[in-house]
């Protein structure tokens, strides 16, 4: 009988530090340096406007902007006239 190939189909959660800076998800109103902050003082996650979800716990101005997270701010913006042209903003 020959050999069967079963797919690995098992889901491999990411960890250590992103290898990119994403734009954390904020509520209407709420601050996302706030948001942040209080994410690396209570070690909580964050979710980013791509999906991911993690816990910062680094300066992200020394990587790469995600491009899902550029692509749904521009969105956003494009919809919402109260928006920044940068997120930090």
């Amino acid at each position: 009988m020959p050999g069967k190939t079963v797919p690995d189909l098992q889901e491999v959660l990411q960890t250590g530090e992103p290898v990119m800076a994403h734009i954390v998800k904020t509520e209407p109103g709420e601050s996302a340096v706030a948001k942040v902050l209080e994410a690396r003082i209570y070690g909580t996650p964050v979710e980013a406007l791509c999906g991911y979800v993690w816990v910062p716990s680094r300066d992200p101005k020394q990587l790469p902007v995600c491009q899902k997270c550029k692509e749904v701010y521009e969105i956003y913006r494009a919809f919402n006239d109260g928006l920044h042209d940068q997120p930090g903003e």
